[in-house]
Order: C-alpha cells, then structure tokens, then sequence
C-alpha cells in the first residue's frame, strides 16, 4: 500500500476512536485504541518505536520515540493539546528526516470534531 492509502485507513480509524472515547483522555489511551484498531484492519504498526539520533560517523540512542509507525511508511504523532504548535510539526519533521519516512500525521484528540485535529506532514 501507499503512504497515502495507508493514510486513510489511519484516518478513518482515528475517527473511530473519536467517535467511540471523544475528547479529554490522556493521550496513551488514545494511542492503545489506535493501535488496536489499526491492527484489526491488518496493518503492521510499531509502538514507541525508537529512532536513533545519526551524528556524522555514531549512532546515537537519544530517547526518540515515534508514536505510531504504520507499515514502516507513515509516522504518527498523538496529541491531546490546545492547539498544534510549531513545536509540534517539528517533531513530526524530525522523525520524517531520521527515519527516511516520507509521510507524517499529527493527530490532536483534544477537539471536538477530530478532522479539525488532523495535519499532514509530507518530507
């Protein structure tokens, strides 16, 4: 599959879970109902997956933590915020660029109607 077929599926999936919990809870609880209902649809996703740090010739294990990585192709960051921020792209920019990944999506579960909670990030 595409990133961006994989991306709807993601979606559509992070809809349910806004539909079934709404907003206000921590954001691992939404990450743990994600992830269920990615793997009922039969996609492979990683949790907490680290990514190193590569500074010229080391490799560096420096904490980095991705959300959710779907397939090994799309990156998801959880939030349960205001608002996103730039430091909020940023991240998502950061673990495009060190893990090669092409497609990011940043989820808000702290809205109303979650489509308003919703960025794509493309590197």
């Amino acid at each position: 599959m595409t990133e961006n077929e994989l991306s709807k599926i993601i979606i559509g999936c992070a809809i349910e879970v806004h539909k079934q919990l709404g907003p206000g809870l921590l954001e691992s609880a939404y990450q743990e109902c994600l992830l269920y209902e990615l793997k009922q649809k039969g996609l492979i996703v990683k949790k907490e997956k680290p990514i190193p740090i590569v500074y010229k010739d080391i490799k560096l294990d420096h904490g980095y933590r991705i959300d959710l990585l779907v397939e090994e192709k799309v990156v998801i960051e959880l939030k349960t915020v205001e608002r996103f921020t730039d430091v909020h792209l940023a991240q998502v920019l950061t673990y495009l660029k060190l893990g090669n990944y092409k497609l990011g999506l940043l989820l808000n579960f702290h809205t109303t109607v979650l489509k308003n909670g919703i960025k794509r990030i493309i590197r």
